[in-house]
C-alpha cells in the first residue's frame, strides 16, 4: 500500500514537473490537510472545535 501511494506522488511530481504546474502543488496540499483533519477529528475530543474553522 505504501508503494502504490508513492507512485502517485512521484506520478504527480512528474506531471507537475513536465506541465510546468507547479501552482497545483499548494491546492494539492491544503485538500490533504484538510482531508487528514476531517480524518482524524472523527469522534475525537477535538471535533467540536472543527466547526469554529468553517
Amino acid at each position: 500500500m505504501f508503494e502504490a501511494t508513492l507512485d502517485f506522488l512521484k506520478d504527480i511530481w512528474a506531471f507537475m514537473k513536465e506541465r510546468k504546474k507547479y501552482w497545483l502543488l499548494p491546492l494539492i496540499i491544503t485538500l490533504v490537510l484538510l482531508g487528514a483533519l476531517i480524518v482524524l477529528s472523527q469522534g475525537s475530543a477535538i471535533a467540536p472545535f472543527i466547526y469554529t474553522l468553517f
